[in-house]
C-alpha cells in the first residue's frame, strides 16, 4: 500500500473514532462506526493473501450485521420513547439490542 493510502486510512480511522466518541446522535455515531469499518478493511487485507481477503470479508459482514442491529436498536428506542439522543436510551429492548450490537462490534466473548 502506498504511503498516501496508508495515511488516509489511518487518519480516517482516528477521525471516525474521535467523532464516534463525541457524537450525541445515533445517526452520527453509526456513520462514524461505518467510517471506521471501511478504514480498517484495507489495513486487514494489506498482505494480499487469500486468508487476509477472507478475514477482511468476514470482518465486513460481521460489522455490517452489528451496525444493522445498532440502527434497529436506536429506531426501536425512538419508536417507544420518541428520542434519538444517545443518552436517552431507556427502553429495555433497545438497551439489550444496543448492548448486543456493541458487543459484536467490540468482539466480546460470546460474540467473537
Amino acid at each position: 500500500m502506498n504511503p498516501q493510502a496508508n495515511l488516509i486510512s489511518l487518519s480516517s480511522l482516528i477521525l471516525g473514532t474521535t467523532i464516534t466518541i463525541s457524537s450525541n446522535h445515533w445517526m452520527m455515531a453509526w456513520t462514524d462506526l461505518e467510517i471506521n469499518t471501511l478504514a480498517i478493511l484495507p489495513l486487514i487485507s494489506k498482505p494480499h493473501h487469500p486468508r487476509a481477503i477472507e478475514a477482511a470479508t468476514k470482518y465486513f459482514l460481521v460489522q455490517a450485521a452489528a451496525s444493522t442491529l445498532l440502527m434497529f436498536s436506536s429506531t426501536t428506542n425512538a419508536l417507544f420513547t420518541g428520542q434519538w439522543d444517545i443518552t436517552q436510551l431507556t427502553h429495555p429492548t433497545s438497551c439489550l439490542l444496543l448492548t448486543t450490537a456493541i458487543s459484536i462490534k467490540l468482539g466480546l466473548v460470546p460474540f467473537h
